[in-house]
């Protein structure tokens, strides 16, 4: 057995056990329905969406003597059906690592001592009065839908200020910008059910036999059960995903914008396109000068010649792809009897062009007609459980406001004032930073124009997520006026270095809501208590909003001189929120849900009252009151026969049209080369990302034994030729270096896919091995999200570095 077997043997270890086994290998109780689990045994079970990615799975939670004992697939939840992946199997001992955080830590000299929670909210709201301005709340996609809504209320309504930005910028924006440059408002317009119902899915840079394995499973189930629906991998290495596939395309990194334009320039020319519906719901675009994310109208006879250079033997010579299955994707789109759905994930979002990729891509579906009926849907999928809702719904991100809104406008600021009852005037009309320029300025002297001197990280991890962290994280280390704050569960790469450390509760150990990527909000209850002295993340920011008021700050009153997070309970005097003693005297989430949901019709985004979620496994907005008192859900956006807002009598309307006539735009964006390529001193194309085994910076999952058995460390996958040419083997040290850093890396030839010959692929969740030394930090002009997936890099054997340094 080589290394290369036995990588693949130990994963799938892992995904037999946790596929047999509830958490703590509790075999007895394994088979025992989760629902008929009797409450003499001492197992308590509950409703819980699954911590880790953003697909939503719900699992049963079975707790005993104050501890989560137990897992199971909630057999009842629409999206899994009662199925997990193997993070999902194993979720519970997240909670359980024996390196929990538990108490404040302040760093005094080289090392961090326990402070009390009192002495380190004074902290934070001191950083805070230093100048509210140079104060920066960077959060997360992991924040729940009401601590999402709490920080945009912090620091939006209550600083007055936007330095407010989360890590879904690293994931997620190019899909919004997209969505926004295309129909006018964000998020999918299709849903899960498109894979039981598609014909064709393409899989557009996207692994989900490994990222999303139990969306992938519902397509898989249905080839077992003899359905025809033909796989296609578009990327540019294989994966797993690629060996279930019809077809495997793989191009050349950047130039996926040629393949989409070249089909596109295929059905226009073959006069396959959906005529009927493109002049019914559609219009053209192209960028701008200077570039604006709405660009310019163009008409189809200008979109018609701007396609004209990309003829399949062009986009061949460009991308690699051969002209035959250019014409063979064509050829599908060009089909009316076959039903497509199109799925993306970070391979097309982490790109200097991944809003163009991802308007190009919706604009495929809509030329030809595949948009709007059940398995014809382009989707974007997410890493994080609420990305979607949290970041993308409750605006923290720098220009957003809750539901839709944006600082820009006054119309939106004055919305939100008069729901947060603040002064006229306080929601500040320029965006703050985001994320990249935020954390670039707290690593620049203040003299320097690096005017954010603090940052409070809650929920995720920068200083290994981040990318050229050589650049944007380590200076400000060196810098003394310049101080980190980081709320979280274990001591990541990030809390590590902070000034300040802040013990949080997770997961079940607090109330939460969460939206996954087909627009379902979630709901669940805690159930556990937290170790030690930790603490919600919402409670932290009310506390110290709270302590502001306290030292006199203005902002945190609202207009009638109230405390701007007040809740009065059931005998209607203000709940004391700020002490975590009566924190739980109310259900702070159902109070925050509710301020939230005023906010969700702006852009048809409706949600339902808590409780409707209490009862359910979530449900998909819009969510609109039935003539009887009930609450509906909407499966698909902008179709007649589902969608409520849709006029009736329309078979779709875009209601959100950004040129206000009904209509989506299909755009044109050409192909341009990389920032940065492979040349005679750094050869290789380095791309990185994730593993089945262990979710994002692994913080959580290298803390579950059986996951980090399974794959305990980083590696570099590298092509058998380079191996060979190289003179390295299976296991070898080398040293993986680009202009921006190095690293030593074990290698994997092959790994568990086989990168193309001239490419290296290192995942990054190893805090000991942090590949984000050595990315690039050039990113999309319109989503500033940065590119993770190439740069140049050159790989040298371990012996012959240290015989040139020696």
């Amino acid at each position: 057995m080589d290394r290369r077997d036995f990588l693949k043997g130990t994963a799938m270890t892992a995904a037999t056990l946790a596929a047999s086994r509830l958490a703590y290998g509790q075999d007895k109780a394994a088979g025992t329905p989760p629902a008929a689990a009797p409450a003499g045994q001492g197992v308590q079970w509950n409703k819980a969406p699954c911590r880790f990615c953003g697909t939503g799975c719900h699992v049963q939670v079975g707790v005993q003597n104050g501890k989560v004992v137990a897992i199971a697939g909630d057999q009842q939840a629409p999206v899994n059906k009662g199925l997990l992946c193997v993070k999902g199997y194993h979720v519970g001992l997240a909670l359980y690592g024996s390196d929990r955080l538990t108490t404040p830590l302040l760093k005094k000299g080289d090392t961090h001592v326990p402070i009390s929670w009192e002495e380190a909210i004074d902290i934070v709201a001191r950083r805070v009065l230093k100048d509210p301005k140079g104060f920066g709340l960077y959060g997360s996609g992991q924040w729940t839908i009401p601590e999402g809504y709490a920080a945009s209320k912090f620091v939006k309504g209550g600083l007055g200020s936007n330095q407010l930005d989360a890590n879904a910028r690293l994931c997620m924006a190019s899909a919004v910008t997209g969505f926004l440059a295309t129909y006018g408002v964000d998020e999918p317009a299709g849903c899960y059910d498109d894979l039981d119902a598609c014909d064709v899915l393409i899989m557009w840079g996207n692994n989900p036999a490994e990222m999303h394995p139990v969306l992938f499973s519902r397509v898989i189930d249905r080839r077992s059960r003899g359905e025809k629906v033909t796989l296609i991998d578009i990327g540019t290495r294989k994966t797993r995903t690629s060996g279930f596939c019809d077809h495997s395309l793989r191009f050349k990194p950047n130039t996926d914008l040629a393949i989409a334009c070249g089909i596109a320039h295929l059905l226009v020319e073959n006069g396959t396109y959906d005529k009927a519906f493109v002049e019914a719901n559609c219009a053209f675009r192209a960028p701008s000068e200077p570039a604006a994310l709405e660009g310019k109208a163009i008409t189809f006879e200008e979109y018609r010649e701007l396609l004209e250079p990309y003829t399949p033997e062009k986009v061949e010579e460009l991308s690699g792809v051969p002209a035959k299955d250019l014409r063979m994707l064509a050829d599908l789109f060009g089909r009316r009897d076959v039903r497509i759905t199109s799925l993306w994930c970070m391979g097309m979002n982490q790109h200097t062009r991944g809003t163009a990729i991802n308007n190009l891509v919706h604009g495929l579906h809509l030329l030809s007609g595949h948009f709007g009926k059940p398995g014809d849907a382009p989707t974007s999928l997410t890493g994080q459980p609420s990305a979607c809702g949290t970041v993308r719904e409750v605006g923290t991100l720098a220009h957003a406001l809750p539901g839709g809104r944006v600082v820009a406008k006054a119309e939106h600021r004055a919305q939100m004032e008069e729901i947060w009852n603040v002064p006229k005037g306080r929601l500040h009309d320029k965006p703050g930073y985001h994320t990249l320029e935020m954390w670039k300025r707290f690593s620049t002297p203040t003299e320097q124009g690096g005017d954010i001197h603090t940052i409070w990280v809650q929920v995720t991890n920068p200083a290994q997520t981040l990318p050229n962290t050589h650049k944007l994280v380590d200076p400000s280390r060196k810098l003394a006026d310049k101080f980190l704050i980081v709320s979280d569960v274990y001591p990541s790469a990030t809390a590590r270095i902070a000034d300040l450390i802040l013990p949080s509760a997770m997961w079940v150990e607090k109330n939460g809501m969460v939206g996954n990527s087909e627009r379902r909000t979630q709901q669940w209850f805690k159930m556990v208590k937290p170790p030690g002295q930790a603490r919600d993340d919402a409670w932290q920011l009310i506390a110290v909003a709270h302590r502001l008021l306290e030292l006199g700050f203005e902002g945190m009153k609202d207009k009638d001189g109230r405390f701007l997070f007040e809740v009065k309970g059931k005998d209607g005097k203000p709940v004391p929120l700020w002490d975590f003693a009566h924190y739980y005297d109310v259900n702070v989430d159902e109070h925050l849900f509710e301020e939230y949901r005023k906010t969700t019709r702006i852009k048809h985004k409706d949600l339902a009252p808590y409780q409707e979620y209490v009862k359910a496994r979530g449900l998909r907005w819009p969510v609109v009151q039935q003539p009887d008192g009930s609450w509906r859900e909407t499966r698909f956006r902008f179709a007649g026969f589902d969608d409520p807002y849709v006029k009736k009598g329309r078979d779709i309307q875009f209601y959100h049209s950004t040129t206000h006539d009904d209509r989506a735009q299909i755009w044109f964006s050409p192909y341009e080369p990389p920032p940065e390529s492979p040349d005679a001193e750094f050869p290789f194309w380095l791309c990185t990302g994730r593993v089945i085994e262990h979710w994002h910076s692994g913080t959580m999952t290298m803390r579950i034994p059986q996951l980090q058995r399974a794959m305990p460390q980083a590696y570099v996958e590298m092509n058998r030729a380079d191996a060979r040419r190289l003179g390295v083997g299976n296991g070898d040290q080398v040293t993986v270096e680009t202009r921006r850093g190095k690293l030593d890396l074990p290698v994997w030839i092959g790994g568990r896919g086989e990168p193309p010959e001239g490419s290296l692929f290192v995942p990054f969740f190893d805090e000991r091995l942090l590949i984000n030394w050595l990315t690039l930090d050039e990113h999309d002009p319109f989503s500033k999200q940065p590119d993770y997936k190439k740069c140049a890099a050159r790989v040298r054997r371990r012996e012959l570095v240290a015989e040139k340094q020696g």
